[in-house]
């Protein structure tokens, strides 16, 4: 099945406000999806419903093939890999610890719990391909926060999902440390070629090369969507964000300057 997410006519309300109105989205197997907007758009409130953490007020969400409020989430949850650089860590865990908490998906290793021999060669395998092979035992407390958001990487793949959420992984980054974990980002589409992913920023220069597919929230609402290349322009990201921009993409990422 290449669809992967399929919502229709999605509206999430909260205290009588309207968060997501009438949002249709399909994404299917191998495609890169970007949400994109201001503050207060709804980015995070769509990630949550398409992570199964957070649920509709009307509309229909189907993830993996299942409708939300017909499945157990917890079964949808082990096949959707989550990276969120505010990720909170209990213990001091070392990189290849950390990457194994994603096969049991809690936030510590579960105590009487013990890896197989193929679960530890696959997270072994997991922590070369995000570059962090030389740091394979040093712990939380000491990784960069670019170590970081690459160990979270290797920690959502472990379990083999078939969908990737990330959420703003670039945040707190700097120039350098971005620029490794989006090469890591864009490795995905070789080594997972059947995986799909959304990623939410705000930011262009944080978006990957492989970035496939974009949509534009604004209030709430999806005012474009479609093929990167399509949706990432200076006129539909200007409306978006109700300002000015000039969007610039040279070999293969996207910049924003103010339009003059």
């Amino acid at each position: 099945m290449s669809e992967l997410i399929v919502a229709s006519g999605l509206r999430v309300t909260r205290s009588g406000r309207d968060l997501l109105r009438d949002v249709d989205l399909t994404v299917r197997q191998g495609e890169h999806w970007a949400l994109l907007g201001p503050n207060g758009a709804g980015k995070s409130t769509l990630l949550a419903v398409l992570g199964a953490t957070g649920h509709p007020t009307a509309g229909s969400v189907e993830l993996l093939g299942r409708r939300l409020g017909r499945v157990d989430v917890r079964q949808l949850r082990e096949r959707i890999g989550h990276v969120d650089p505010r990720h909170r860590m209990t213990s001091p865990l070392t990189v290849l610890e950390t990457v194994l908490t994603g096969v049991t998906g809690t936030t510590d290793l579960m105590l009487r719990w013990t890896p197989t021999a193929e679960q530890v060669a696959a997270a072994e395998q997991h922590v070369a391909d995000v570059g962090l092979a030389a740091r394979r035992d040093a712990r939380w407390p000491v990784l960069s926060q670019g170590e970081r958001g690459r160990a979270l990487i290797a920690r959502a793949l472990v379990a083999e999902p078939r969908l990737l959420l990330l959420d703003e992984p670039a945040t707190g980054l700097d120039v350098a440390a971005r620029e490794h974990l989006l090469e890591t980002v864009d490795a995905l589409r070789h080594r997972h070629p059947e995986l799909g992913s959304v990623m939410v920023t705000h930011h262009l220069e944080d978006l990957p090369a492989s970035t496939s597919h974009a949509m534009l929230l604004r209030d709430g609402r999806s005012v474009a969507q479609g093929t990167a290349d399509e949706v990432i322009t200076s006129s539909a990201v200007s409306h978006a964000f109700d300002f000015p921009l000039a969007i610039v993409r040279a070999e293969g990422r996207w910049h924003a300057r103010r339009a003059v």
